[in-house]
């Protein structure tokens, strides 16, 4: 595989002369920060497609059943939260996670005005870095990569997106009747509370009137729950299990960047991403009941075996992640191996911030 073709396939959006060897394109540095996460990369950060990236690229489909050849959206999807978006494929705010934030940290490391980790998460150090880049450019400084601030940053630094086509959504909206709640809105809706006062910008402790035009979410998305309603699941099954709330948040982002409806091609689901053999184990053995299939059983899955693993290894969090990455009989008898060692770093990095 040339480097040509990692390029052309990891966005299919450049221009034939980024292509170039030895040029820079800061999407092959997102790809980089996500091929560094498996322990497939442990060369510079730098945004050049060479024989490095492109022999991690290889490593990494091998290892997972691909085809051979380009960093395509099949490899992305299988590198995890970290393999995708593309930068410039959605607006960007504090407390995302991704393939695009990796790609905003790096640009900003190269303008200067960051020198945190390049970790793929939006935490307080890159929003800050963002605003002191948005000023230097007299950008609004809202730590937001919206239209403009994104037009700056793909004009100035040269980096491929994908054009996105424009799409007139049709918003449902709701006149409230006699008799009507909130609660009763949001629930015929498929939808919450704190989405429809969200949309609408109003305080749901407060009466609706009648006549009053509520927005509601497109069902498509009101079904999933967004991600506050996610951390708030998180935070009540880590309190009810006894598991710090921010090991589980940082692991959760880790695993799926707070995406419900993930199904990794070896069957790993949820938030959490855990394997039917670990759903198995932990309804036997932990829990010795069954476990609904939702939102909040697959989290519960997760706690609980994250407990367990905790348990085992007597309160060390490096050793538990070890065991979720690698296997808890592999960690006794093995150590913890070298794959695992960034994934396990970046998890208690993750776990700082959140």
């Amino acid at each position: 595989m040339t480097r040509l073709a990692v390029i052309a396939a990891v966005a299919a959006l450049a221009a034939p002369a980024t292509a170039l060897a030895g040029v820079v394109n800061p999407q092959i540095a997102g790809l980089q920060v996500a091929l560094r996460a498996h322990g497939l990369y442990l060369a510079q950060i730098d945004g050049i497609a060479g024989t490095r990236t492109a022999n991690a690229v290889h490593a990494f489909q091998r290892a997972h059943g691909l085809p051979i050849g380009a960093a395509d959206t099949r490899t992305r999807i299988a590198l995890g939260p970290l393999g995708r978006p593309l930068f410039g494929s959605r607006v960007l705010r504090r407390a995302d996670f991704g393939f695009d934030v990796s790609v905003l940290q790096f640009l900003l490391t190269r303008r200067g005005v960051y020198d945190g980790a390049l970790d793929g998460y939006f935490g307080k150090e890159t929003a800050a870095a963002l605003k002191r880049y948005q000023r230097a450019m007299h950008l609004a400084a809202d730590s937001v990569v919206g239209p403009r601030t994104l037009s700056t940053i793909v004009r100035r630094d040269r980096v491929p997106v994908r054009a996105q086509p424009t799409v007139h959504k049709v918003v449902p909206v709701y006149v409230v009747r006699a008799g009507d709640t909130l609660t009763a809105i949001a629930a015929k809706a498929g939808t919450t509370v704190a989405a429809v006062a969200s949309l609408n910008g109003i305080d749901p402790a407060k009466p609706i009137v009648i006549g009053q035009r509520l927005r509601l979410p497109a069902r498509a998305v009101a079904l999933a729950p967004t991600r506050s309603d996610v951390r708030g699941r998180l935070d009540t099954w880590s309190v009810r299990l006894g598991v710090d709330p921010h090991l589980i948040r940082a692991l959760a982002w880790m695993e799926s960047g707070y995406q419900t409806r993930i199904v990794s091609s070896a069957g790993a689901r949820g938030v959490l991403q855990t394997l039917p053999s670990t759903r198995a184990y932990v309804e036997t053995v932990l829990a010795r009941r069954q476990i609904p299939r939702t939102v909040d059983g697959d989290i519960e899955v997760g706690v609980l075996y994250i407990r367990h693993l905790l348990q085992v290894f007597k309160g060390n969090e490096r050793l538990a992640l070890a065991g979720w990455y690698q296997g808890e009989r592999a960690v006794r008898e093995h150590g913890v191996y070298n794959v695992s060692k960034p994934f396990v770093a970046n998890v208690l990095a993750l776990k700082l911030r959140m």
